[in-house]
């Protein structure tokens, strides 16, 4: 399966390693490699997706959680590609990226 990071999801990956990277050298260097694990583990047979709740469900979006760090990666699936909507952070904004799923 192939597997597309969107540009949304980039930039949130992008702004949360600079800020770990202010708050402790090192350390967004470790969210940005546990976001490539965990997009590594996306293309494996039965990745540890969970089903979203409500209009996101609906439309077939899951979650992969982030080992270390309090973030998800949102995701929606096609028959050939797995795309990441959003590097969710579990305690803000939660739903922000609602929008970016489509029918």
């Amino acid at each position: 399966m192939k597997i597309k990071v969107s540009t949304d999801a980039t930039e949130e990956l992008i702004e949360a390693a600079a800020w770990y990277e202010l708050e402790v050298p090192g350390l967004g260097n470790q969210l940005i490699d546990a976001f490539e694990q965990a997009t590594q583990r996306l293309s494996e047979p039965n990745p540890p997706l969970v089903f979203l709740a409500g209009n996101s469900a609906k439309l077939g979006a899951k979650r992969l959680i982030l080992q270390r760090f309090p973030f998800s990666l949102v995701t929606v699936a096609s028959s050939e590609t797995i795309t990441v909507v959003a590097l969710a952070h579990h305690s803000r904004k939660p739903g922000y990226w609602h929008g970016r799923i489509t029918s």
